[in-house]
């Protein structure tokens, strides 16, 4: 039988592959690691807690370290082609990163997204070249993305597929050993807990992994806002939960378990309502001066209600939640009162609770 030898090689395309995959990884090389930002509470209470600020990426949010192994990893496979399309399904701040870096390797990239999306986001992913393809129901930036992605010969990158397994959580400086090296002089180096927010779910998915494989007793906590089902999905260990309304909070929650969410991971979960979330964001500007997302708040909301509860434990240590955007992306929305007042949302009571824990160290029961 005569030997069948197929070659693939072209030489243009592997010269264009190796240029892209070195200026993706020249970008890592440039970018300085993200601040690890202390949140003050009293000393006496022998609890520290952290903000790791993945907005000062050059992005502006977490999604920059997702779109920068997203791309790799597509690269790598073969996926993106030289003038082809990256198509993306965002609710905002992941398609800005990968608009970044899409025109950083030089091909076109689309994000689709509910028309609900900010303002803001629409503006920076159009600055950073991309376009937007805007739909009315957020479930439906699925299968629109696969239908543009067929239709022009792109690739679509399916964020909510391969979050989880994009990211090398063994180390290669993702965001759990930058936390950790971070603490590493700080009076409780390993955490009692690290709490996140789960838009794909690939964040919670590195920091459990990493937590795992390095033996640590670290425990994790993902907290979900109003309209979300992977609180549910994972209480009830249904993979198939559903939800017929989006989230409000921006960048986190989902209508559908996403394969990157992996609920066998984490220790806890915690339900946040959109109020709370939007009252501890506000709190946090006022602590430490600086705007960030709601996503941040339904973290920090989490955070510090651990904080209270190892308190009234009489446990000490550290905890550590993030910072996922800045705040000025939301001014027209969580930061406007009339935005509220139209949703019906009044944060003033959660507000109260969060100052009144701040200046006594009391959680009201509720």
């Amino acid at each position: 039988m005569e030997t069948v030898d197929v070659d693939r090689t072209d030489a243009a395309y592997r010269a264009w592959l190796k240029e892209a995959v070195r200026k993706v990884q020249a970008d890592a090389n440039r970018s300085a690691d993200t601040h690890l930002l202390r949140f003050p509470l009293p000393e006496a209470w022998g609890i520290d807690l952290y903000l790791k600020d993945e907005s000062t990426h050059p992005t502006g949010s977490l999604k920059h370290r997702l779109a920068r192994s997203l791309f790799l990893y597509g690269l790598c496979n073969g996926w993106i082609r030289p003038g082809k399309p990256v198509i993306e399904a965002s609710s905002g701040s992941t398609a800005v990163s990968e608009a970044y870096f899409a025109a950083l390797v030089g091909v076109p990239f689309i994000a689709v997204m509910a028309k609900s999306t900010s303002q803001a986001k629409i503006d920076l992913i159009e600055f950073h070249g991309g376009s937007c393809h805007l739909v009315d129901d957020p479930c439906e930036v699925y299968e629109v993305s696969m239908r543009l992605a067929a239709e022009t010969g792109g690739h679509y990158m399916d964020q909510f597929t391969y979050a989880e397994r994009a990211t090398d959580w063994r180390g290669n400086n993702n965001i759990a050993e930058s936390i950790f090296a971070q603490l590493r002089r700080e009076p409780h180096p390993e955490p009692a807990w690290i709490v996140a927010t789960a838009g794909t779910g690939g964040t919670s998915a590195t920091i459990a992994r990493y937590v795992h494989y390095q033996q640590f007793d670290t425990r994790i906590c993902v907290a979900d806002p109003e309209n979300s089902v992977f609180f549910d999905g994972w209480l009830r260990h249904d993979p198939q939960a559903t939800s017929e309304r989006g989230s409000r909070i921006e960048g986190i929650g989902r209508q559908r378990m996403e394969p990157s969410f992996v609920p066998g991971a984490i220790d806890r979960m915690m339900k946040v309502p959109d109020a709370a979330s939007i009252a501890a964001m506000r709190v946090l500007e006022n602590v430490l001066g600086k705007k960030a997302g709601a996503s941040s708040g339904t973290g920090l909301w989490s955070a510090l209600k651990i904080v209270a509860q190892m308190r009234a434990a009489g446990e000490h240590g550290s905890v550590v939640t993030l910072i996922c955007d800045p705040g000025d992306r939301y001014l027209d929305k969580y930061y406007s009162d009339e935005w509220l007042a139209a949703q019906g949302l009044d944060i003033a009571p959660c507000r109260a609770e969060l100052e009144a824990f701040l200046a006594d160290g009391s959680w009201p029961a509720r």
